[in-house]
Parts: structure tokens; C-alpha cells; sequence
């Protein structure tokens, strides 16, 4: 365990970031399910208007460090698709 002040600091600040960014890591989670959910209702508007209030929280967890940029461009590319299917 962390003996100096300045390690047992850094753990605690440890402890307060991952509890962050997993709240935040959920809440993004939850809104991809949502976007996912309009589109297994068919209902186009609906995943396009999910779509649009996901993607700046997507980008946002890049800003943050929580999701590397690749996979968040992963993941508004595949829903995006989905979505636009919809449309067809």
C-alpha cells in the first residue's frame, strides 16, 4: 500500500476517478441504449433524435480520456449506419 504522502494522495485521488469514470462510463452506456432500442422500434425520427443527443457525450469520454478515439468513432459509425438504414 502507498506509504509516502504523496503516493497515498495519488490513491485517493485513484479512488475518485475511477468512481467518476465509471459513473460517467455508465451514462454514456445508457445512451447508446437508448439509440439502440428507437432503432429496434423501426422508428426512424425517434433513433435520429437519440443519435443526436448521444454523439456529444461519445465524443465528450475522448475529451476525457475514457474512450479512445477510434472506438468512439466506432460506435457513431455503426449506430449512425443503423439508423440510416431505417430511413431505406
Amino acid at each position: 500500500m502507498a506509504n509516502s504522502a504523496g503516493s497515498r494522495k495519488r490513491a485517493r485521488q485513484a479512488v475518485n476517478r475511477r468512481s467518476q469514470n465509471a459513473s460517467l462510463r455508465s451514462m454514456v452506456r445508457t445512451y447508446i441504449k437508448k439509440v439502440r432500442a428507437a432503432i429496434d422500434t423501426k422508428s426512424y425520427d425517434d433513433a435520429q433524435a437519440a443519435l443526436t443527443v448521444a454523439s456529444p457525450y461519445v465524443d465528450k469520454m475522448v475529451t476525457k480520456g475514457i474512450m479512445h478515439k477510434n472506438k468512439a468513432a466506432r460506435i457513431k459509425s455503426r449506430l449512425n449506419s443503423a439508423v440510416v438504414a431505417l430511413k431505406g
